[in-house]
């Protein structure tokens, strides 16, 4: 969209939307020049803005307290196990695995987040951490599945699997035996 059209639009509407005033800094951030055109539609606008014709729409803050709940579960319960284990733990898939499987909690000002955090705790604390527990559990077991697949997997048959990945994408593919006969 165009400078004179989102001016335009602002002017009909009475608002600029956060996307709207997105939108005019990434163009006058990118363009090496404006035009005539452009910069006087932009002096339209500032005058709107400054006798009121136009206003900006605040944008919407919020977060999703469950996440730093979770965020902190995952953190305390993989320092607990990285004490007795030198298994490597992805605290972030942890944290994912677990939001996916817990409600959201989101609040738009810290009064509302303080409700929701202290609601979480007396309410979900106990959801929380049996969704963290089983999230590790998980991590731990596909670790132990992808190290148990990789020591399985000698360099014959690792060379075995390349060729015949490289067979079924590459059909009419015929090596140059020459070149590529071990020495």
């Amino acid at each position: 969209m165009s400078i004179e059209r989102i001016v335009d639009q602002a002017l009909q509407d009475g608002y600029l939307t956060p996307s709207m005033e997105a939108e005019v800094g990434r163009i006058c951030n990118t363009a090496s020049e404006l035009s005539i055109e452009e910069y006087m539609a932009l002096d339209r606008l500032m005058g709107a803005l400054l006798t009121g014709e136009v206003v900006v729409l605040p944008r919407k803050q919020f977060i999703n307290v469950m996440e730093e709940l979770v965020l902190s579960e995952a953190i305390a319960q993989v320092a607990q196990i990285d004490e007795v284990s030198e298994q490597s733990l992805d605290v972030g898939d942890i944290a994912a695995y677990a939001l996916n499987r817990l409600p959201p909690l989101y609040a738009t000002t810290e009064e509302g987040a303080q409700y929701q955090r202290s609601r979480a705790k007396e309410e979900l604390q106990a959801l929380i951490a049996s969704q963290v527990k089983e999230a590790i559990a998980r991590n731990l077991d596909r670790a132990a599945q992808n190290q148990k697949v990789l020591g399985q997997i000698s360099d014959s048959s690792l060379l075995g699997q390349m060729s015949g990945l490289l067979k079924a994408y590459a059909e009419d593919y015929e090596p140059d035996h020459e070149t590529n006969t071990p020495s």
